[in-house]
């Protein structure tokens, strides 16, 4: 680790994310990232990216042609460029920018896959992290879950894809908010560490223009018989 507090890992033999104490990442965004099915064709956008998980994970095999990688955090955004660097990649754009005014020359209309890992509090639900970075990616301070919705609806094409993840009790509200901003949720999974045990995350994909109709896909269990269950083994690209 540096003098700045980042350290480097590892996702592949050449892709390297830049982590910190305001930017870090956890097993959902890899859960999310293989849920959403990327293709290389695609034009992508991860809002709310932080330190760029998600669009580095991408990265490291069948890498979609462009990514756009957005986050209204500088500190953030400086680590996703450490990251690119030390990766040496050239398909993904870092975009310092608040998702709910967007940028200048934003692909309005021309995306196939947003994507995001929103922050599953509520504004003012639960104990708020000290750390402001935290508190942001934690809790719906500077966006929420309609702002998110309404983002993509601006920059996904007809018939493209929103994929997010969250919490079982926000279910309702991603719901609502995709329908309000015509993107029809299509697919949802939910995800448990054992069988016995109560769903802590859930994965939906909505595809904009899209008419209502909607499949639950098996649950994900984190755990096997020996440790990670074989899908997810597969996830992490354990051998």
């Amino acid at each position: 680790m540096d003098k700045a507090g980042y350290s480097f890992e590892k996702l592949s033999e050449s892709i390297y994310v830049c982590a910190s104490e305001d930017h870090r990442f956890g097993t959902d965004a890899f859960l999310l990232t293989d849920f959403t099915n990327y293709k290389r064709n695609d034009l992508v956008c991860e809002l709310g990216t932080g330190c760029g998980i998600i669009s580095l994970i991408m990265s490291r095999e069948n890498a979609p042609r462009q990514i756009y990688a957005v986050d209204i955090q500088e500190n953030a955004i400086e680590q996703l460029k450490l990251g690119i660097e030390k990766s040496n990649l050239t398909n993904i754009v870092p975009v310092c920018a608040d998702l709910k005014v967007l940028w200048d020359e934003a692909p309005l209309g021309k995306c196939s896959l947003v994507v995001c890992n929103p922050p599953y509090k509520a504004a003012n639900a639960g104990i708020e992290s000290v750390l402001t970075s935290q508190r942001i990616a934690r809790h719906e301070i500077l966006c929420d879950i309609n702002d998110v919705c309404r983002a993509a609806n601006r920059l996904l094409k007809f018939g493209g894809r929103l994929c997010m993840c969250n919490r079982p009790e926000r279910l309702g509200d991603v719901i609502v908010a995709m329908k309000a901003n015509d993107i029809e949720p299509k697919m949802l999974r939910f995800v448990s560490n054992t069988p016995s045990q109560a769903p802590w995350l859930f994965l939906i994909e909505g595809k904009k223009g899209s008419k209502p109709y909607m499949k639950v896909a098996p649950q994900l269990y984190m755990q096997g018989e020996n440790g990670y269950s074989d899908e997810v083994k597969r996830i992490y690209k354990i051998n």
